[in-house]
């Protein structure tokens, strides 16, 4: 009798049921096999491009820190070339202006000679030019040398600015070494 309450329209759909239900069962313990499967190669590429990414940033950082490295050495280079290109400005520029004032001391010196010995000119004293109109005349003994020593010391500022710039324009700030 429990065969045929099992052959019975209610029995057949509980074994119907019962059996769908297995189906499902098996089914759901292949695709749990499946994603797990799946799951691991997920987490596997996950951290494959984790470690990709992290060896980027430091491929970056890396080259961050050499750039200002370079920028360092390169600013390090310029400040060089400049103080020795300022050194040698400024020694030309004393150099000139020592010898340039060691002439007009000079010039001074025979000036107050020739003054003060009026038979060392080797001819008779030449009669002065009349001042020009607006000008006082100039004092004996007063020959210009002072004004001419204050030009030539700002012809040789202006000379040796001039050849300051174009050095400290040849440095070239770009290069990398």
């Amino acid at each position: 009798m429990t065969i045929l309450r099992l052959l019975s329209p209610q029995g057949i759909a509980g074994l119907a049921a019962s059996v769908c239900l297995a189906l499902l069962l098996v089914l759901q313990k292949g695709e749990t096999r499946h994603w797990k499967k799946e799951s691991s190669r997920f987490e596997q590429l996950y951290q494959g491009e984790q470690s990709a990414l992290a060896g980027t940033v430091a491929n970056y950082r890396a080259a961050a820190d050499a750039a200002r490295a370079a920028d360092r050495a390169a600013a390090e280079r310029v400040a060089a070339e400049q103080r020795v290109i300022n050194e040698r400005t400024e020694n030309d520029y004393e150099a000139r202006l020592a010898a340039a004032r060691s002439l007009a001391e000079r010039l001074r010196l025979e000036a107050s000679r020739a003054a003060a010995d009026p038979r060392s000119r080797g001819g008779p004293p030449v009669p002065g030019l009349s001042a020009a109109p607006g000008r006082p005349p100039e004092a004996a003994g007063e020959d210009g040398l002072p004004d001419a020593l204050t030009a030539t010391e700002q012809a040789i500022q202006l000379d040796e600015l001039i050849k300051w710039v174009k050095a400290q324009g040849r440095v070239d700030v770009n290069k990398q070494e």
